[in-house]
């Protein structure tokens, strides 16, 4: 049977999961752009309505990768990397997170966007910081294998994306995209560190990854945090394996007390550029905000841990030893990083790396 709008939209509307066809077709008809403003409204709607299921998501992200600009690494690559919509306005966690993986020799691709539920996101703070986004995928690929991070900012690699954006924008509520987004890496990050606030949408891409073969942890804080927590424990989906194992951890079995949630908030560009110089050490710290840089930086180190977990998964049979065991393993490397400005060397070379892309443009 032929794919139509409506025959889909019926199969949605019934709360029915979509065949794999009807997925790709779909997602087809919106990269191209030959679905109109309302099919993708009704679309996106329908399917957050029912519940994306596994199958579904894997269809989508699959008929997706087929419409990005695609680099390979020379070797494997982590992202790190949330959801979004968190609605807690926290500092650029994930950012820090990764330059402090980076600094520890793994190499890190990391793919993003402005911000779009808080105030800073990831391609924000770079900018403010000096890094230069606006990367061909060839020369994000030569960040990633001569510094050790790059940045995929997500318009300049799934350009066919433009023809969702303005619908997107004006639900201004969470659909799809929202998790198709990391589960769509240029590089085709072997592991990952993903963030998810919705609880219910985490275990459907713990399964998409499990399927896809990719080794991560899919993080929650029972906060709400896209972020492996430390105002509470978090709920950590396990694929580092064949299975997917359902973890709660909590922070103070790592050596980090709980903190207040203001702790972690930031603010616009500026500042949260600012705090991150802070917590990787290229500038010193100012005395009003000892407490959050601290706070922040105890955040930072179980999230760069857990990321190592994730990516030393790539290399190793299935541990018997317990997430918890392994990620406290890895917090000494994450916290002697941050101590010795390890990140910060990395950020700066980094910086004048995409600087003499954009001096010397081919």
């Amino acid at each position: 049977m032929e794919n139509t709008w409506p025959q889909v939209l019926r199969t949605l509307i019934s709360r029915t999961d979509l065949s794999t066809d009807q997925s790709s077709w779909a997602m087809q008809q919106m990269l191209a752009g030959e679905a109109s403003d309302a099919q993708i409204a009704g679309f996106v709607v329908a399917l957050r309505s029912k519940g994306e299921s596994a199958a579904e998501v894997e269809s989508l992200v699959a008929t997706m990768a087929l419409h990005a600009n695609t680099f390979v690494t020379a070797l494997p690559a982590i992202d790190i990397v949330g959801t979004g919509g968190d609605q807690a306005n926290t500092v650029n966690i994930s950012t820090m997170t990764a330059l402090v993986v980076a600094a520890c020799g793994v190499p890190v691709a990391k793919h993003g966007n402005r911000a779009a539920s808080s105030q800073t996101g990831t391609a924000d703070v770079l900018e403010e910081l000096g890094v230069v986004i606006e990367l061909s995928p060839e020369q994000v690929r030569q960040c990633v294998d001569e510094v050790g991070i790059g940045f995929a900012f997500a318009p300049r690699h799934h350009p066919a994306m433009r023809h969702v954006g303005p619908v997107r924008r004006e639900l201004g509520v969470p659909t799809v995209f929202n998790i198709l987004g990391p589960l769509s890496n240029p590089a085709g990050a072997a592991a990952m560190l993903l963030g998810v606030a919705d609880e219910r949408r985490a275990p459907v891409i713990a399964e998409v990854l499990k399927h896809r073969g990719v080794r991560a942890l899919v993080v929650r804080g029972d906060d709400g945090l896209d972020e492996i927590s430390t105002t509470a424990t978090s709920t950590v989906w396990d694929v580092t394996g064949d299975s997917v194992e359902v973890v709660t951890l909590d922070p103070r079995a790592l050596g980090v007390e709980h903190v207040e949630p203001l702790l972690l908030v930031g603010g616009d560009r500026v500042r949260n550029a600012g705090l991150l110089r802070q917590v990787i050490g290229l500038e010193s710290v100012a005395g009003h905000d000892a407490e959050r840089v601290a706070a922040i930086s105890d955040v930072v180190a179980v999230n760069a841990a857990a990321a190592l977990v994730a990516y030393g998964a790539l290399s190793q049979e299935r541990s018997t030893v317990s997430l918890e065991e392994r990620i406290l393993s890895k917090m000494s490397d994450a916290r002697s990083i941050l101590a010795s400005g390890g990140a910060g060397r990395v950020l700066s070379r980094w910086i004048d790396f995409t600087r003499a892309f954009a001096e010397n443009p081919k």
